[in-house]
């Protein structure tokens, strides 16, 4: 039997892609150099150490930030995969040179919070966008990734202690109230990155146990407008057979939803899990 091809990227995908790759490394590099380094402040990661090695050496960040982070990405070339890495290699190159003709010019800001928040804010926005679009700005993960295989730690648990060491650091190098900010930032910055790559759009997974899955089915369809899946279920305890009706809505529906099913069956045991992504099938997002 023959492999099964995978199919290439069109070529216009493929392009636009880069372009986006690009677009966010010149936010991250905004941000650096106009409203992080003129206030002593920095981010987690490997863009960390290079910022505060930058600071204490004659080595330019971007230099710092292509040397350290290439030996992580051809060290775990074979688990990110060749388009992973071609793009994180693009990624961090265009921010590397991207930086330099930013240092000329005047920062926006000279108020550490109001670069912390407004540079965190556009950081993350571009290695969102950098993530989202398959590549990578941090080999941080990556060097968890390949410690963790011989180590008694999760990758998420690494990533943690590195940046405690890191903003530890910042704290003997900068002062530690450039290292709070520091820290500040990363936290906003780590949080427009979830929303850029996941989106503002907030679902939710519910599963309702009922014995009106006919009637309560037929009511989220026409009073809600969500089609829903209905999954065979057995009790643990008293082996009894039911049908699990399961529906993804969007948080705003949340309410709707209850009142639906407090109208039909008062007594249903209802399930409501945050989701982080949802594709395919039918599911938008309804006008109300």
């Amino acid at each position: 039997m023959m492999a099964k091809q995978h199919k290439k990227e069109p070529r216009l995908h493929f392009i636009l892609r880069f372009i986006f790759i690009l677009v966010g490394a010149a936010m991250a590099a905004a941000s650096i150099e106009l409203f992080l380094v003129p206030n002593s402040i920095i981010d987690g990661g490997i863009i960390g150490v290079s910022l505060i090695l930058d600071y204490l050496t004659v080595v330019p960040f971007g230099i710092l930030l292509v040397a350290i982070n290439l030996p992580f990405l051809f060290s775990g070339y074979k688990y990110i995969g060749r388009n992973f890495f071609i793009s994180s290699i693009f990624a961090i190159v265009a921010l590397a040179i991207l930086e330099i003709p930013l240092h000329s010019i005047e920062p926006f800001v000279d108020d550490p919070l109001l670069a912390t928040v407004f540079g965190g804010l556009l950081l993350g926005a571009g290695v969102g966008i950098v993530i989202r679009n398959g590549g990578a700005l941090d080999g941080t993960e990556i060097l968890g990734i390949l410690l963790t295989r011989k180590l008694p730690f999760s990758v998420g648990e690494f990533v943690m202690f590195f940046n405690v060491f890191i903003f530890g650091w910042a704290g003997f190098v900068l002062g530690w109230e450039q290292a709070m900010y520091s820290i500040l930032t990363y936290y906003i910055a780590s949080k427009t990155i979830d929303i850029v790559i996941q989106g503002l759009e907030d679902t939710k997974a519910v599963i309702i146990i009922t014995d009106d899955y006919e009637e309560l089915g037929q009511a989220i369809n026409d009073r809600l407008g969500r089609s829903v899946t209905k999954l065979h279920g057995k009790g643990g305890f008293n082996h009894t057979e039911k049908d699990v009706i399961y529906v993804v809505v969007t948080r705003l529906e949340i309410t709707k939803l209850k009142q639906i099913v407090n109208d039909i069956d008062s007594t249903a045991f209802t399930t409501i899990m945050n989701t982080q992504e949802v594709h395919g099938g039918t599911f938008k997002s309804p006008i109300h």
